[in-house]
C-alpha cells in the first residue's frame, strides 16, 4: 500500500480496511445455510360461533298463546314448559261430553234398576226371557256409549295438555318468534333452542375442501389472544361453491351465538427459504442479509415476506435475493 501523506489515497485505503474488518466474521458469529423448507400455507377466514344443535319448539295444537315463559338468552332444560296455547273449542267439547256423560249415567242407572227388577220378575215367571234379554242389552249399550264418550273425553284432555309447549332439549333460547296473545297454528315454531355445546362453523371455498381433514390443527384469533382448535367435521355437501366445516375449541365464549371469529386454516404446503429474523438489516429503505462467500462477506439485497415462528424462534421468509446453498451470517448480539 502506498501512503501519500494525509492525502486521499491513504484515507480511501484506511476506509477499505475498516470495511473489511467490519464484515469479517467474528469468532462468535453463527451461520445458517439456506435450504428450501416445507411450510404450511394458511388461509384466514371467519367462522361463526354456533350451537351444535338447533331444535325448534313447535306448537302441537292450534290456538292462542296465553302464557310465554321464556325470552331470548334464557337457559332451559329438556321438558321445561316454554309457552301455553289454549283453544277454547276444546273446553266447549269437554263441557259437551260431560253433559252427555251425565245423561247417559242417569239412563244407565234407570236401566240397571229395570234389570234388577227384571231379574226378580223372571224368577217368578212374570216376564219372558226375551224381555229380560232386552233389559240386559239396554244396560250393555249404555255402558258401551259411556265408555266411548270417556275415551273421546280423554282425547280432548290430551289435546288440552298438548297446549303446553315443551323444550325439546337442554340449551339456550336463541329466538322466540311468537308473542303473547298471538294465534298459533299446529307445527308453528314458538321458540328455537340451541344446545349440545358450541363450536365454530366455517364456510370455505370448495377448492380447499381436498386439503382439509378431520383432526387438523386450527389457529383462532380473538380478543383473548391466539388459541388452537381442532377440525372436528367436514360436511360432504357443497352449496354455493362452499363447503362447511366445524371446529371444536375448548372454552369458547358462547354468550353470543352467531359471533364471527377469525380462523386460520391449513390449506396446503409449499417450499420457502427462511432465515432468522435477526439476520435482516434495513438501510435506505432496502433489506439486507450478510452472505458468506469463499473469500469475504457480502451484503445482499433481499425481499422479505411473512414472519413465521418455528420452535419458538422468529424466522423470515425470503422471496427473492437468496438461493439454496447460500450461507447467511447471523450478526453478533
Amino acid at each position: 500500500m502506498v501512503e501519500i501523506g494525509y492525502g486521499g489515497l491513504f484515507m480511501k485505503s484506511y476506509l477499505w480496511v475498516v470495511l473489511l474488518i467490519g464484515l469479517s466474521p467474528s469468532l462468535s458469529a453463527e451461520t445458517v445455510q439456506v435450504a428450501p423448507i416445507s411450510v404450511t400455507e394458511w388461509k384466514s377466514v371467519y367462522g361463526n360461533v354456533e350451537t351444535r344443535n338447533r331444535v325448534p319448539a313447535r306448537a302441537r295444537i292450534g290456538g292462542t298463546v296465553t302464557k310465554l315463559d321464556v325470552a331470548e338468552g334464557d337457559t332451559v332444560s329438556a321438558g321445561a314448559r316454554i309457552a301455553v296455547i289454549e283453544d277454547v273449542k276444546l273446553t266447549f267439547q269437554i263441557d259437551a261430553l260431560d253433559a252427555r256423560l251425565e245423561s247417559l249415567a242417569a239412563r244407565l242407572a234407570t236401566a240397571r234398576s229395570d234389570l234388577t227388577r227384571g231379574e226378580q220378575l223372571i224368577e217368578r215367571g212374570v216376564i219372558t226371557n226375551r224381555r229380560f234379554e232386552e233389559l240386559q242389552t239396554a244396560v250393555d249399550v249404555l255402558e258401551g256409549e259411556i265408555s266411548s264418550l270417556e275415551s273421546e273425553r280423554s282425547v280432548v284432555e290430551q289435546q288440552i295438555k298438548e297446549g303446553d309447549v315443551l323444550a325439546p332439549g337442554d340449551g339456550i333460547v336463541l329466538s322466540v318468534p311468537a308473542s303473547l296473545g298471538s294465534v298459533s297454528a299446529p307445527g308453528e315454531v314458538i321458540a328455537e333452542i340451541g344446545g349440545g355445546g358450541t363450536f365454530l362453523r366455517l364456510a370455505l371455498p370448495e377448492r380447499h375442501a381436498r386439503n382439509l381433514s378431520e383432526g387438523d390443527r386450527i389457529e383462532i384469533e380473538g380478543a383473548e389472544g391466539a388459541r388452537n382448535g381442532t377440525l372436528a367435521k367436514v360436511y360432504p355437501l357443497i352449496e354455493g361453491g362452499r363447503v362447511q366445516a366445524d371446529v371444536e375449541v375448548d372454552g369458547l365464549d358462547a354468550r353470543f351465538i352467531g359471533r364471527r371469529v377469525l380462523v386460520r386454516l391449513p390449506v396446503g404446503e409449499r417450499k420457502a427459504i427462511l432465515v432468522p429474523e435477526s439476520t435482516l438489516s434495513r438501510n435506505g429503505g432496502l433489506d439486507f442479509v450478510t452472505v458468506q462467500s469463499e473469500d469475504d462477506l457480502i451484503r445482499r439485497v433481499v425481499v422479505p415476506g411473512e414472519t413465521l415462528t418455528r420452535d419458538g424462534a422468529k424466522w423470515r421468509e425470503i422471496l427473492t435475493g437468496l438461493e439454496p446453498g447460500d450461507v447467511v451470517v447471523t450478526p453478533d448480539e
